[in-house]
């Protein structure tokens, strides 16, 4: 990935050390724009250096983790009820080579069918750092479930069960839509199908 000399790249964990302004976003994505537009004019050189041997891949290190989803507690009020984690996928969401954790939590109420929040989790370099929430893809007080969580090519995909009206009882979802978020331009955008009801 290329980056330009004067700004940082857009990743995670740029936003989770500290917002930005609508102005940065825009000097960002102009710099951005011009170091592609020049790079497209470049042709690389024929390699002559040394191939990468088994033993100097092993000296650079294990890959890093991903965030473990059972070690954070996230904004989501159970009123003393445990939260629980029901489903869990893992990847690098914004090119930066370190993995991501995407986490499905509900609280544990034990019974019906509590709604479910999904979060995304990055973690920092230094040794020990704990993993913590950076976005949150979908809001609890949407009141649907989600189910077949996955990250796929830098997406996060996931069915979303609901209700088609206030009548249809809460234990029983009876709409289905498919939803997908990606991070582009320094935010996650978000993808819906119709949601129609019985397609349960």
């Amino acid at each position: 990935m290329l980056h330009s000399p004067t700004e940082p790249a857009l990743t995670l964990d740029t936003l989770a050390h500290g917002g930005a302004g609508p102005l940065h976003w825009v000097a960002t994505a102009t710099a951005m724009a011009a170091v592609i537009a020049a790079a497209g004019l470049l042709q690389p050189e024929p390699a002559t250096g040394t191939p990468v041997t088994a033993t100097a891949a092993a000296a650079a290190g294990p890959p890093a983790a991903a965030p473990d989803a059972h070690a954070v507690t996230y904004p989501l009020d159970c009123k003393g009820v445990p939260q629980a984690v029901t489903a869990t996928a893992q990847g690098d969401l914004d090119g930066d080579d370190r993995p991501e954790t995407v986490a499905a939590v509900r609280c544990d109420a034990g019974s019906g069918t509590p709604p479910h929040a999904i979060y995304v989790l990055t973690q920092d370099k230094a040794k020990g750092a704990p993993p913590r929430v950076v976005a949150t893809l979908l809001e609890a007080g949407r009141r649907q479930t989600a189910t077949d969580l996955t990250i796929s090519d830098r997406t996060v995909t996931a069915s979303l069960l609901g209700y088609s009206s206030p009548a249809v009882p809460r234990y029983s979802p009876d709409t289905r839509q498919l939803a997908k978020w990606r991070w582009t331009g320094g935010k996650f955008r978000q993808e819906l199908t119709d949601s129609r009801p019985g397609s349960v």
